[in-house]
C-alpha cells in the first residue's frame, strides 16, 4: 500500500471562477496528485479543495496552490461569511495510509517554514502540529480574522510559528497543521420522527445530552423537563462514544429519518461500534436502523476494520482478499440502503489508485516482453513473491474452514492475514521497483553547469541508487516471510493442500532469489562502502538461510505425500 496523505486547502474565494481554476490549475499541474472535490462558496467567498498523492506531491502542491493564492488573491477585499484569516485560510494534512502522525506532522513543518521563507506570510501551526496549546485549536488562531491580524502579529503571544511576524496586506496568514480524517456518516431509520433521530444522537455522541424529569405520558427523553444547576446551565449527562458528534434530521429525498453522525477520530470510536450501539438503542424505541450512509470518503482501514469486525463475529477467517472483506462492511453496514455504494469512488485510497496508471492493472506480459529495461528482473520477483504469498492465504483459508481442525483457526487466521499482507506489498513493489528505476536514470539525466550542481546530481544518483536496492531488498525480506509461512502451513495446515504450501515456498524462494541478484548488481553504482558491506551481508544471509529452509519445506512435504 501506497503512503497517501489528504490536503483540504480552504481559498479565500468562492466567486471568481476564473482565479479559482488558476489556482486549481497551480495544483492539479503538481505530479502524483489527484484532486478528488473543488467546492466553492458565494456567500462564504470560499473555496474548498480535496487532493490527495505522496507526502512529498502533496506538500509540494500545497505550496504551489498558496503561492498562487498569494499572488492573485488581495485579502484587504475579501468579504464573506465565513472566518478566515488569510488568502489560503487553512490548510489541513491527513495520514490516510502508510503515513503516520508523526511523519504527517513533520512535512507540516517543513512546508510552514517552507512558505514562511519564501512567500513571506506569516505561518500559524494547529492541532496535532501546533508548538503551542493555545494554537490547537482553530478558532483560537482566527480569533480577530484578518482585520485584527495587524494587531495579533505586535502582541509576542501571537508570533506566527514560521514567517514574518508582521502583516502579509495582500495575503494575511495561513494555518497549517495535521489532524485526524473526519468522517461524515449518516444512519437510517424506519421512522420519519426525526425527535427520536436526536434521541438516539444524544445518545451516541461524546457532548451526551441534558438530564431530564421523564413525562410519565411519554416515551421519548426529550419531552421530559430539563434539570438545570443554580447558574441556569443544564446538567449535563455524557454520551457513549468519544470524538463522535451527532444530530437526528428528518430527509425528504429518502422519506426518512436520519442520526447524522460525524467521527473526528475513528480509530478511537469506530464506525462499526456506532452503528452497532444505534441498533440496539433504535430496538428499545420501537424502530429498527435499516442501514448507513457515507457522505464524502473514507479511509480504507475503516472500512477493513468494520470488515473484520463483523467477519469475527460470524466466526469467519480474516485471511480473505481485501474485497471480500469491504463486502462484508457493506453489506453489514447496509451502506447500500439509500444511495449504492461503490468503493472505488467512496474509499479514499481507491479514489487515488483508480486514477493512477499501474502494471499489475494492464497487461503486464506485454508490457515485460517489450524492449525497454523496466519492468524487469525486479518486478517479476515481486510479482512471484505475491503469488507464493496469495497461494499461502489460500491454504490458510482452506485449513481455518475445514471441519476437525478447530484448533489450528487462530493460527490459521494469523497465517492468513499476514499471507494477504504480503500479497499487497509485494503486488506494490511490482510498480515500485519499476519507479526506482526510472529514479535513477531521472538522477543522471539532470544538467548541471557548476561545481555545485555537480555536487548535487551526485547525491540524487547515490540517493536514486540506494532506493533502487532498497526496493529488491523489501522484495526479498518479504519472500523470505512467505517460506516462513509456508513452513508452517506444512506442519498445521489441512493436509490435503500441502503440496500447495510447498509451492508457495518454490516460488518465494524464486523471488527471494531473484530480488536479491537485482540488490547485488545494484550495489556496484554505489560510492558508500560501508552501506554496500551492509546490504551484502544482509543479502548472503537471506539467500542461505531460505536455501536452508526451502530445502527443509520440501522434504517434509515429500514425506506427507509418500507416507
Amino acid at each position: 500500500m501506497a503512503k497517501i496523505i489528504e490536503c483540504v486547502p480552504n481559498f479565500s474565494e468562492g466567486r471568481d471562477q476564473f482565479k479559482i481554476d488558476k489556482i486549481i490549475k497551480s495544483i492539479e499541474s503538481t505530479p502524483g496528485i489527484v484532486i478528488l472535490d473543488v467546492d466553492p462558496g458565494s456567500d462564504t467567498n470560499r473555496t474548498v479543495v480535496t487532493m490527495v498523492g505522496s507526502p512529498d506531491s502533496v506538500s509540494n502542491a500545497a505550496f504551489n496552490g498558496i503561492k498562487c493564492a498569494s499572488e492573485i488573491l488581495d485579502m484587504s477585499e475579501h468579504t464573506g461569511t465565513h472566518p478566515r484569516i488569510g488568502a489560503t485560510d487553512v490548510c489541513p494534512f491527513i495520514p490516510i495510509s502508510e503515513v503516520t502522525i508523526e511523519e504527517c506532522v513533520e512535512l507540516t513543518h517543513q512546508l510552514a517554514q517552507r512558505i514562511g521563507e519564501q512567500l513571506k506570510i506569516p505561518i500559524y501551526l494547529y492541532e496535532k502540529s501546533a508548538k503551542k496549546r493555545d494554537r490547537i485549536k482553530l478558532p483560537n488562531i482566527r480569533k480577530g480574522e484578518y482585520e485584527g491580524l495587524a494587531e495579533k502579529l505586535t502582541d509576542s503571544n501571537w508570533r506566527p510559528d514560521y514567517g514574518p511576524p508582521k502583516l502579509n496586506v495582500k495575503s494575511g496568514a495561513t494555518i497549517i497543521g495535521c489532524r485526524d480524517f473526519l468522517i461524515a456518516y449518516n444512519i437510517n431509520l424506519n421512522t420519519k420522527d426525526h425527535r427520536l433521530a436526536t434521541d438516539i444522537a444524544f445518545e451516541l455522541r461524546e457532548a451526551g445530552r441534558s438530564k431530564r424529569i421523564p413525562n410519565p405520558d411519554s416515551k421519548n427523553l426529550l419531552d421530559g423537563q430539563i434539570v438545570r444547576i443554580k447558574n441556569g446551565k443544564p446538567v449535563k449527562i455524557p454520551g457513549i462514544f468519544k470524538d463522535v458528534k451527532a444530530i437526528g434530521w428528518y430527509v425528504e429525498d429518502f422519506k426518512r429519518a436520519q442520526i447524522s453522525v460525524n467521527f473526528n477520530n475513528y480509530k478511537k470510536s469506530s464506525i462499526h461500534d456506532v452503528f452497532d450501539q444505534a441498533t440496539i438503542l433504535a430496538e428499545k424505541r420501537g424502530i429498527r436502523v435499516t442501514g448507513s450512509e457515507l457522505v464524502g470518503l473514507i479511509p480504507l482501514d475503516a472500512l477493513l476494520s468494520a470488515g473484520k469486525h463483523y467477519l469475527k463475529k460470524q466466526n469467519r477467517s480474516l485471511g480473505i482478499p481485501e474485497e471480500d472483506i469491504i463486502e462484508c462492511a457493506v453489506q453489514s453496514l447496509g451502506l447500500s440502503d439509500v444511495v449504492k455504494f461503490i468503493p472505488e469512488e467512496k474509499i479514499i485510497d481507491y479514489a487515488v489508485s483508480k486514477k493512477e496508471t499501474s502494471l499489475t492493472d494492464s497487461n503486464f506480459l506485454k508490457e515485460l516482453s517489450r524492449n525497454s529495461p523496466a519492468p524487469g528482473g525486479g518486478s517479476v520477483s515481486a510479482l512471484i513473491g505475491s503469488l507464493g504469498a496469495a497461494l499461502s492465504s489460500m491454504v490458510a483459508a482452506l485449513s481455518h474452514e475445514k471441519k476437525g481442525m478447530i484448533k489450528t483457526k487462530p493460527l490459521m487466521d494469523k497465517i492468513g492475514q499476514e499471507a494477504q499482507f504480503l500479497m499487497n506489498r509485494l503486488k506494490f513493489l511490482i510498480d515500485e521497483d519499476t519507479n526506482a528505476f526510472n529514479k535513477v536514470l531521472e538522477a543522471n539525466r539532470i544538467s548541471v553547469d557548476t561545481e555545485k550542481g555537480k555536487v548535487i546530481k551526485k547525491n540524487e544518483i547515490e540517493n536514486a541508487n540506494k532506493y533502487a536496492i532498497e526496493v529488491p531488498l523489501e522484495t526479498a525480506n518479504l519472500c523470505f516471510k512467505v517460506l516462513l509461512l509456508a513452513d508452517q502451513l506444512v506442519d498445521n495446515g489441512n493436509p490435503n493442500s500441502v503440496t500447495d504450501a510447498a509451492v508457495a515456498a518454490e516460488v518465494g524462494l524464486a523471488g527471494l532469489r531473484g530480488a536479491c541478484l537485482n540488490v547485488l548488481i545494484n550495489i556496484k553504482e554505489i560510492d558508500d562502502k560501508r552501506y554496500s558491506l551492509k546490504k551484502k551481508n544482509l543479502v548472503n544471509d537471506l539467500m542461505i538461510n531460505s536455501k536452508v529452509l526451502r530445502k527443509n519445506i520440501f522434504d517434509k512435504t515429500l514425506n506427507i505425500i509418500k507416507s
